[in-house]
């Protein structure tokens, strides 16, 4: 039984990390990168919700992007052993220059409890700063 479970959840989680699609020319590419560990997924665009959380790709111009940033932050613990607890941020960030063809970044991390997100250009210049909608242990 435990093998059959193992090769479901292999089979699964393959599904999850198939190929990327073909970058479009006529769109912008948006990759998504944080540090091991963390979980960052695209989550809405222009307030639609996205067909695969790893990346966006956009038409150009002025563009909403949603992410979930997800983070382990210490929770305390009993008899002086630490725990963890997973936080749970959604951010929104807001760029008005979109080029077709171009690739950008946004990256993703965490200073304490509190999540940060930018987007940056090929030459890694940071172009917006992503805005915190809120945060929690959901």
């Amino acid at each position: 039984m435990r093998v059959v479970l193992t090769g479901i959840a292999a089979l699964l989680i393959s599904a999850c990390a198939g190929p990327l699609p073909v970058v479009d020319p006529q769109q912008a590419w948006i990759d998504m990168s944080t540090v091991p560990g963390n979980v960052l997924m695209a989550e809405r665009l222009d307030n639609r919700p996205v067909n695969d959380g790893r990346y966006f790709q956009v038409s150009p111009g002025a563009h909403e992007l949603h992410v979930r940033l997800q983070f382990d932050v210490p929770s305390g613990g009993r008899d002086g052993m630490a725990e963890t607890q997973t936080r749970t941020c959604r951010l929104r960030l807001y760029f008005p220059n979109f080029v077709a063809g171009q690739r950008y970044v946004l990256k993703a991390g965490q200073q304490g409890y509190q999540p940060w997100a930018r987007l940056y250009n090929s030459q890694q210049q940071v172009l917006v700063r992503a805005k915190t909608l809120h945060c929690g242990s959901f």
